[in-house]
């Protein structure tokens, strides 16, 4: 038997298991890198009472490359988000922007990788032209493959060519484009213009759709398309973002990050956005970044706990109240553990006999001032220097209040 292989064969017990469609209890099972309905009886047991496990995020929009290039100054807004592309050429000259674009991007989009991972993001949609550091096999997040992409409709000179593109695109993948990012006229007609290329269909996913109105939204959901809600970054750039609604409640609405370029710090921070900029509810806003993202992005193993799916779990300690509601007060250093491909990556520092007997080489690190474990994989000196709040701890930590790994369910 692989060696590896039988290593990653867990049960997780005691733990309340959190999806938009409701809470469960029981043992959740990790086969491999898969949740299964079962696992042999010498599979490692992990005592989880008083805990809550959610499915890995998914981050619905995200450009890994940037998240180290510091913004724009001020607090400027933008009719649309051309304005602010060519507003921010001149920044392109200033010393920090240089010095962000000198790292090579290899090591930019890891960085992006690892700063949605430490907040529970385990899969990640990346709105830019593929790069091979992307398909490296220990690279920290899963993400989209199969789809298609334009960048936007009044920005040809980046991205393949729209027309040519979503005919290029089966069905059955996922094809996006940034579209209506502003509040100007400019926005509100880019839906209608889209249609009439022939780029509405079930498979298309719209990035901010800030300028849409309600005809345009009525006709987004008639098609079966989606959208990718994208508050905080629209508030900064463009001083307002859609009204969510009818899409949320249609199912048509998934939730993403941009980058900090122009967005929020990580997907947390994006769902606390989100909660105070519309009436959804808890079931909702979880959806948003587990089911509702996994059917507008085709990934049926990402955002379930259902046997068969990839084992990408964010756990946490269960406070109490709504467990729906749980990841909307959580900061990213609160996470217990992150897991994936049914290996924890990072978690606090009790979790230390599960890091060893599914052999994952850790280092000590403090992460926004709290002791973790990080695989040693993901702890290249060059790549943590890049994320604030993230460094090696110089003493390490002794487990507090252990968390069982041969406890019995």
């Amino acid at each position: 038997m692989d060696a590896w292989f039988a290593r990653t064969h867990a049960s997780l017990c005691g733990a309340a298991c959190v999806v938009p469609e409701g809470i469960t209890r029981g043992p959740l099972r990790i086969r491999g890198s898969r949740i299964d309905a079962s696992v042999p009886a010498w599979a490692h047991r992990i005592d989880l009472r008083d805990h809550l496990i959610f499915p890995g995020l998914i981050n619905s929009h995200e450009h890994l490359q940037v998240n180290a290039v510091p913004p724009l100054p001020g607090a400027q807004v933008f009719p649309n988000s051309y304005a602010w592309i060519e507003a921010f050429q001149s920044h392109f000259g200033d010393a920090a922007v240089l010095a962000a674009l000198r790292v090579p991007k290899a090591l930019r989009l890891r960085h992006g990788a690892l700063k949605n991972l430490l907040a529970g993001t385990t899969c990640v949609a990346h709105h830019d032209p593929w790069h091979e550091a992307l398909d490296a096999e220990d690279f920290p997040v899963a993400l989209l493959r199969d789809y298609g992409w334009s960048y936007a409709l009044g920005w040809s000179s980046y991205g393949p060519p729209v027309q040519q593109s979503f005919a290029q695109t089966p069905i059955d993948q996922p094809w996006m484009i940034h579209l209506a990012e502003g509040s100007d006229a400019t926005a509100q007609g880019e839906l209608a213009e889209l249609d009439e290329l022939g780029g509405l269909a079930g498979h298309s996913v719209l990035v901010h759709g800030v300028g849409m109105r309600e005809q345009d939204i009525d006709r987004v959901i008639e098609r079966g398309a989606g959208v990718v809600w994208c508050p905080t970054s629209n508030q900064r750039l463009l001083g307002r973002t859609l009204d969510p609604r009818r899409l949320a409640e249609a199912g048509r609405l998934a939730l993403g990050t941009d980058s900090r370029l122009s967005g929020s710090r990580d997907l947390l921070e994006e769902l606390r956005a989100a909660s105070m900029h519309a009436d959804l509810t808890p079931q909702q806003l979880l959806g948003l970044v587990s089911t509702d993202a996994s059917r507008l992005l085709r990934l049926p193993w990402h955002g379930s706990l259902q046997a068969g799916a990839n084992a990408d779990l964010l756990i946490v300690e269960d406070r109490g109240g709504d467990p729906q509601a749980s990841l909307l007060g959580l900061e990213r250093s609160d996470i217990r553990a992150v897991v994936r491909d049914g290996l924890p990556r990072i978690a606090d520092t009790d979790f230390a006999d599960w890091f060893a007997v599914a052999g994952v080489e850790t280092v000590s690190v403090l992460l926004d001032g709290r002791p973790k474990l990080l695989a040693k994989a993901l702890a290249d000196p060059e790549l943590l220097a890049l994320e604030p709040g993230l460094e090696l701890a110089t003493v390490r930590h002794a487990p507090v209040n252990a968390v069982s790994v041969e406890a019995r369910c």
